[in-house]
């Protein structure tokens, strides 16, 4: 039973991508619920339903007070039959529409309203750009990703289980009063518009307080998790004192919005008591008066008091209930802020696979500044032959990264094409351009999975063998092979800890280049890929990087020039322009800026100082 309501949707039914989602709330809302449109109508009719049944008891308790006038026979007589069926009504047909409604919102919606739309908001966000993820706290995004499937599903709960219910309730209470007299409507009506009153107070205020509170919770992760990830700079440079103040501002600024929040709540408590005290005496004073002048029955005056006791009881519930409903909205707004930003490095609606040929590269006018008047490149014009091996040089934001940036297609040019055998790359499928293109970076980051995992993230589909042989390639087997977690795994099951934490640079490195090998691209790019090497290493590792570069197309971005020193050409840029170019004995012949800096190494080092002597 349990997994037939559990199957009725699937949290990962196809659905249309969208570039531009919806940043209305309700319109979102309605976006990401579409799936759940058949059995939402289900669910609302039954809350109606089980509703209209509780009213109904309370009616039927009056009328069994005011048949109750009699002898115990002449009534058994009179109503037995009635009384044998109501029994069986509460005891078999109330549990069953009860126990429908129940497994309609907790086992058809609610696990699998929060999956879909946790597993739709972490698919929108990762088709994001990388420059979109490096304007943000990964923490942040994080906490919003997370947070706002159980607000959503908190608020889809809330509506079913409280407000139609009690919309349903109240109607249902007007219409019983007004069968014993219709001036018990008066009292009833009085104390739901002030009700109401006090209902549109709270919510004008708790939804920005939730929305404030909600914001700042989010800064205190995006804080912690910042110093939790860099936390060998916080130990290095001793500043424990000083990420504990930077995460008490964020953590007393959510103090201090939560406490208005709940101010809120508190004024409404306070005076939720006062109008159901009116809500009270009103509707069973009068009709107690109405008893009393003959115009109502014992049955009606109790069923008006059980009425409001009931109404009582449920007020609270349901402000809370609302206030919930309220609060959580302002979660998932503020989770919209990240989940709802349109995608803007996106792919043409025609757009096509890479089509690779020969692996030319040409860079035509190539011009970016990152939104700025200054860095970056400019007018950047280079054609990179087939199979060429190309070093790249240059002083701290000459333009090198944004130039491989560019052709990795991390970011659209402001200005130029990129052609990759005569493709324009912003016309191609971005998945497809990656995947002919195999990169080392000097911030090698792994994935915090196992060895294996993380080499095989450069072909999935490799065998074991073929794995082992990319990693004796990157001369990472042995060290891989002495490997073991807290969890007992070793080997190539060993977890490397968050982004390869648990493993040295050098470590590190070679893992991510076994991952390049593994992949075999047919073009290559190479980011001071043994910046984390030992000397020893990496003279083993240079054998193994021009044996990779055979048949490739290659750019390999160095400081250290003799890892260069044999490329077919080499490129110096500075200040976002390319300023000379030629084989290392053309330039050292030219004695310009390659020639300076090869002067100034030291143990083959770029010194990339203005000021260095």
């Amino acid at each position: 039973m349990f997994r037939f309501f559990e199957n009725l949707v699937d949290p990962y039914v196809d659905y249309p991508e969208q570039d531009t989602p919806p940043t209305g709330l309700w319109p979102f809302f309605r976006d990401y619920s579409k799936p759940f449109k058949k059995v939402f109508i289900l669910t609302g009719i039954m809350s109606i339903v089980v509703a209209f049944i509780e009213i109904g008891l309370i009616y039927y308790m009056g009328r069994l007070v005011d048949l109750l006038d009699g002898s115990p026979a002449d009534v058994w007589d009179s109503y037995g039959t009635e009384f044998i069926l109501v029994a069986l009504f509460i005891l078999i047909l109330r549990p069953a529409f009860q126990a429908l409604d129940v497994l309609l919102l907790n086992n058809a919606i609610m696990p699998n309203y929060g999956t879909l739309f946790r597993w739709r908001a972490h698919r929108q966000v990762l088709r994001q750009s990388v420059g979109w993820f490096e304007d943000d706290f990964a923490g942040r995004i994080a906490n919003r990703i997370m947070q706002t499937p159980p607000a959503a599903g908190e608020v889809v709960f809330q509506v079913f289980d409280a407000i139609s219910y009690s919309l349903a309730y109240l109607i249902g209470a007007a219409i019983l009063l007004s069968t014993s007299d219709w001036r018990l409507l008066v009292p009833l009506f009085a104390w739901f518009g002030l009700y109401a009153l006090l209902m549109k107070w709270m919510i004008k205020r708790v939804g920005a307080a939730s929305k404030a509170s909600s914001d700042a919770r989010s800064e205190v992760t995006g804080r912690v998790v910042d110093s939790y990830t860099n936390i060998h700079s916080v130990k290095m440079f001793a500043h424990h004192d000083s990420e504990i103040e930077y995460a008490r501002t964020a953590i007393e600024k959510a103090r201090n919005t939560f406490q208005k929040e709940m101010r809120i709540f508190t004024v409404m408590d306070v005076t939720l008591v006062v109008l159901n005290g009116f809500l009270i005496v009103g509707v069973v004073g009068w009709a107690f008066f109405l008893w009393t002048s003959g115009h109502a029955t014992v049955g009606a005056v109790t069923a008006a008091a059980a009425l409001t006791l009931r109404l009582n009881s449920m007020t609270a519930w349901i402000m809370w209930a609302l206030s919930t409903f309220f609060q959580q909205l302002g979660v998932v707004s503020e989770g919209m802020e990240t989940i709802a930003q349109p995608v803007t490095l996106i792919d043409d609606a025609g757009a096509k696979p890479l089509q690779l040929t020969d692996g030319q590269i040409d860079m035509q006018g190539l011009t970016h500044h990152y939104g700025r008047a200054s860095g970056g490149l400019d007018r950047v014009n280079l054609t990179v032959r087939p199979g060429e091996k190309i070093g790249l040089i240059g002083r701290s934001g000459a333009g090198k990264s944004t130039l491989v940036k560019l052709l990795l297609r991390f970011y659209d040019p402001e200005g130029g094409h990129i052609l990759i055998d005569g493709q324009d790359i912003t016309k191609l499928r971005q998945d497809s351009l990656r995947q002919r293109i195999g990169m080392v970076q000097q911030d090698s980051a792994l994935l915090h999975r196992s060895i294996r995992e993380n080499i095989l993230y450069g072909r999935p589909d490799a065998t074991e063998a073929e794995v082992i042989a990319a990693a004796k390639q990157a001369q990472a087997h042995g060290f891989i092979m002495d490997l073991a977690d807290p969890d007992g795994r070793s080997g190539y099951d060993a977890q490397v800890g968050e982004r390869g934490v648990k493993l040295s640079g050098g470590q590190r490195q070679r893992i991510a280049l076994a991952r390049v090998i593994l992949k075999n691209a047919p073009i290559l790019l190479l980011d001071e890929a043994t910046s984390a090497l030992d000397s020893e290493v990496e003279a083993a590792i240079q054998e193994t990087l021009y044996g990779m570069m055979a048949g490739k197309t290659v750019i390999a971005i160095a400081h250290r020039l003799s890892t260069i020193a044999e490329m077919d050409r080499i490129l110096v840029m500075d200040q976002g322009r390319i300023v000379e170019e030629g084989t290392h004995e053309m330039l050292l012949e030219k004695g310009g800026l390659y020639a300076g800096f090869w002067a100034r190494q030291s143990g083959g080092f770029l010194k990339t100082e203005d000021d260095e002597t």
